[in-house]
């Protein structure tokens, strides 16, 4: 069926009542040196049996390779049961819940998933999602800028270790609003963010603080320190977390004396696809304090005139309603159908499933660890505590590896070298609950005969192909 399944009389009645006898004249306005005259380059159209069977051979074409890349989306198990609910029609049709007369099970599930990430955060208010965890950054950032409005320039710590593409959206959506931001290089023993390095950066003029656990190399901060340090020097500590991490680590809310002001992060470790790189979901929490200042729906949980528990749109001092350019935020309805699968996700989980979750996947990067560095050559990066992803020193350009790795369907990590080229040549590395140790050996197995082809020495762990 067309997408617009109108006959041609119609058409032609519909173009009679309001005036004009071609639908080209509607676009009259449009210079003729702008039109587009036609799409040669098409090949000549197939029926819908020649298309499925064109999909299926470039389906098979791409295979099926092992990944062991990280860096910020992951591969994790979804019940079927997540995206099964979450394409029901009732939730993947559902506009923002402007009305909630007609719109209770949509502010349930908002509502549900807010709870979900205050637990996970230990944080007092969650908004209802953002576009993606680097968006949600900003906002964060942001928001703290607004919460700190008197201190004059603006200027934001941001660390080095943090995700590049975190830092390059940060920079791209603040680096235009009077916001400095200061990165601050990472220690090259332990791969994480010291003192020594933020006093260097000092100032009175500091108005927040990004701490990122786990950071960009999978390596532990010392977030407790870290945040301390910023609420000694009256900046707010903004942390940037990994959900799944957060069934094992302390949560925001609890580092240091106070815990972090806000949190934010990407939510797609919880029931998201990696799906050639989205769409992902962004979170953002804070303390009650700042709830003024936060971005984005917020749903609340109230009672109507029959004491019947109800939910509704709370705090919506933003976007399209009426303050537009003065709002805190534009954030709308498309992430609403992911919110739903990661709630729904969760619910499956439950708090003891989401921590099996995380220790099989500090255990599987572990012990993928140990099997790469018994590879002459191989080393790890940094010495201190990691979870879910592990930084590696390499033999030989990271880029040949990599490219030699996929010959074999083997996906083998994300090349540090562009992003970090002091440190290059290096390899972040994940495997998550998904990779079982067979595939981890086939791994260390393939990657050790590749790199004793380049040297033309016998290969270590030969045995184990």
């Amino acid at each position: 069926m067309p997408f617009i399944p109108h006959t041609q009389e119609e058409v032609a009645a519909m173009l009679a009542v309001i005036g004009v006898e071609r639908i080209d004249d509607l676009f009259d306005e449009i210079p003729p040196d702008l039109m587009a005259t036609g799409l040669p380059d098409l090949p000549p159209a197939l029926s819908e049996l020649e298309i499925g069977r064109l999909m299926q051979q470039r389906s098979r074409e791409d295979g099926q390779p092992l990944c062991f890349i990280g860096a910020g989306a992951y591969e994790h198990h979804i019940p079927a049961a997540v995206w099964q609910i979450a394409t029901r029609g009732e939730f993947y049709s559902a506009y923002t819940p402007y009305q909630a007369e007609a719109s209770q099970g949509t502010l349930q599930v908002l509502y549900e998933f807010q709870s979900m990430m205050t637990a996970l955060t230990g944080l007092d208010v969650s908004n209802a999602s953002l576009y993606d965890g680097a968006s949600a950054l900003a906002e964060a950032v942001l928001m703290a800028v607004r919460c700190n409005r008197n201190r004059k320039p603006h200027r934001v710590l941001v660390p080095e270790a943090l995700h590049p593409a975190y830092r390059r959206t940060l920079r791209t959506i603040v680096g235009q609003q009077d916001i400095e931001l200061i990165e601050v290089p990472f220690d090259r023993t332990g791969g994480h963010t010291t003192l020594e390095q933020l006093e260097a950066f000092a100032s009175p003029e500091c108005t927040a603080l990004v701490i990122n656990q786990p950071n960009c190399f999978g390596v532990l901060e010392e977030v407790d320190t870290l945040t301390d340090w910023a609420h000694r020097r009256n900046s707010l500590a903004i942390g940037v977390v990994n959900p799944v991490a957060l069934a094992l680590l302390s949560p925001p809310g609890e580092w240091g004396e106070q815990g972090a002001d806000i949190a934010c992060g990407e939510a797609q470790p919880l029931g998201m696809p990696l799906a050639s790189g989205g769409p992902y979901a962004g979170f953002l929490c804070c303390r009650q304090a700042l709830v003024r200042q936060l971005p984005g729906r917020i749903a609340g949980r109230t009672l109507d005139q029959e004491g019947k528990p109800g939910f509704t749109l709370t705090l919506q001092a933003r976007e399209q309603h009426i303050r537009r350019s003065k709002a805190t935020s534009n954030i709308c309805t498309n992430q609403g159908l992911l919110v739903t699968a990661a709630t729904i996700h969760m619910a499956l989980l439950g708090a003891e499933g989401l921590e099996r979750v995380a220790s099989a996947c500090h255990a599987n990067t572990a012990r993928l660890s140990d099997l790469l560095c018994e590879i002459p050559g191989v080393e790890p990066l940094f010495d201190r505590p990691v979870f879910h992803e592990k930084a590696l020193r390499l033999p030989a350009p990271t880029a040949d590896l990599l490219r030699a790795l996929a010959a074999h369907n083997i996906l083998g990590g994300f090349d540090l070298g562009p992003h970090y080229p002091e440190l290059d040549p290096a390899l972040l590395v994940c495997a998550t609950e998904m990779r079982s140790e067979e595939e981890m050996t086939a791994y260390a197995g393939k990657l050790a005969r590749i790199i004793a082809t380049r040297n033309q020495t016998p290969c270590p762990i030969a045995p184990r192909l």
